[in-house]
């Protein structure tokens, strides 16, 4: 196999197994601590609000538009692109007996006001019950994605790779969702597919790292198990580099220069690849000995038979 990164000498990961799996439940505790004192800064898409479309004749003033909905009293008003330069999507949370009409007759009054070129293409009103619905409805699919994803690994490999790998991908996302809750940046839809796409992300590196290790179990019959996760973690050091670093590449180039609307999801994105990559070989591997893998897990002693008396 080509390797565009050849590692010469096995790289001993597990002797920082015990600094590691510390740093590790450091972040956790802390992305725990955030959810639960702030918690996530939910859109209109879990809240319920007023969703309007605009189009300019010329790129619009983003800050401008911002600060004129903001001299009206409308409060956390969201504003960013929507496509191109010179479309915008307004979002406004729900004011108490306002609807959908009201609000959008407003707003336009007041972006009328500063640019008489201004045009309304849609208006989307998501009540309160919806956006509940829409948040419970999210945390059911992390809760069968994240049972999917055990059960697979169950059965492809061995309980104890199952437990490792998704208490490993599982820290990935309380990480994420934690930074988005310290920070109070906006949790939308978007967002929670970023999420969503972290979660089989990260537990790819982890199946290529567990069948690297299963593999070595049954290739090195002298070597130590810590040895053999080691040797499997450093082989496909390679492979990490090349994809993650594609695949980062792109998701900053969504971050960067993907605008508002693509804004969040790439950053929860760049935040899972990160963590991705530090929980599939530090976090995980560490587990596999806490749980007391052994080579007898994939390979049966055999059985000697006795002898006929003749």
């Amino acid at each position: 196999m080509l390797e565009l990164f050849p590692f010469k000498r096995t790289i001993p990961f597990m002797s920082w197994g015990k600094a590691t799996t510390a740093i590790s439940l450091l972040t956790f505790l802390f992305s725990v601590w955030a959810l639960w004192d702030k918690g996530l800064n939910l859109g209109v898409d879990f809240t319920g609000g007023t969703v309007i479309e605009v189009s300019y004749s010329q790129p619009a003033n983003l800050p401008a538009i911002r600060g004129t909905l903001e001299k009206t009293g409308l409060p956390e008003v969201s504003v960013q692109s929507f496509g191109s330069s010179r479309d915008v999507l307004i979002r406004l949370p729900v004011r108490g007996g306002a609807n959908a009409a009201e609000t959008s007759n407003q707003v336009m009054a007041a972006l009328r006001g500063a640019d008489a070129s201004v045009e309304l293409k849609r208006v989307d009103f998501v009540g309160p019950q919806v956006g509940k619905e829409l948040y419970d409805s999210g945390a059911l699919a992390l809760l069968v994605v994240a049972f999917g994803i055990m059960a697979y690994l169950a059965i492809r490999f061995e309980w104890r790779f199952a437990v490792a790998g998704m208490l490993a991908n599982m820290h990935d996302i309380v990480i994420i969702l934690g930074v988005f809750a310290f920070f109070q940046w906006e949790f939308t839809l978007t967002v929670l597919a970023g999420v969503l796409a972290v979660l089989g992300y990260s537990v790819n590196e982890s199946v290529v790292v567990f069948d690297r290790i299963r593999e070595n179990i049954r290739k090195m019959r002298g070597a130590t198990i810590p040895h053999i996760i080691d040797d499997a973690i450093t082989r496909t050091m390679s492979r990490t580099i090349i994809t993650h670093g594609s695949t980062q590449i792109m998701v900053l180039s969504m971050l960067f220069f993907g605008g508002e609307a693509l804004h969040n999801f790439a950053l929860a994105l760049t935040i899972g690849i990160m963590f991705g990559i530090y929980s599939s070989v530090l976090v995980a591997s560490p587990l596999l000995l806490m749980f007391g893998v052994k080579r007898e897990h994939f390979i049966k002693p055999v059985e000697k038979k006795e002898e006929a008396v003749v």
